[in-house]
């Protein structure tokens, strides 16, 4: 994924690790990783596409939810969940 620059709301962040202990700082990471995944985040594009970014960062794999705007990542969120982490292993295991 190759894009300009990253985006998100301040206060948004600041909740964001209220509740997940991530900020969307260390969220950007995730989508240097090379094995990476990103899908379509179906339950939420009613208004606009949005997408999962699934990546390894120093503390473990990230699941990230944004949206692309203009060649920008809008990061809407982040933490590292479960689900996340186990759809990351098994698409990255499909490919050893």
């Amino acid at each position: 994924m190759e894009f300009t620059r990253f985006d998100w709301d301040p206060a948004k962040d600041l909740e964001n690790f209220a509740k997940h202990e991530v900020f969307f700082a260390e969220a950007q990471l995730a989508f240097l990783d090379p094995s990476c995944i990103v899908t379509e985040d179906l339950d939420h594009s009613d208004l606009e596409p949005r997408f999962f970014c699934f990546g390894r960062v120093a503390s473990g794999i990230l699941t990230v939810r944004f949206t692309r705007r203009a060649g920008v990542i809008r990061i809407i969120g982040a933490g590292f969940w479960r689900k996340g982490k186990a759809i990351y292993e098994r698409e990255n295991s499909l490919y050893r």
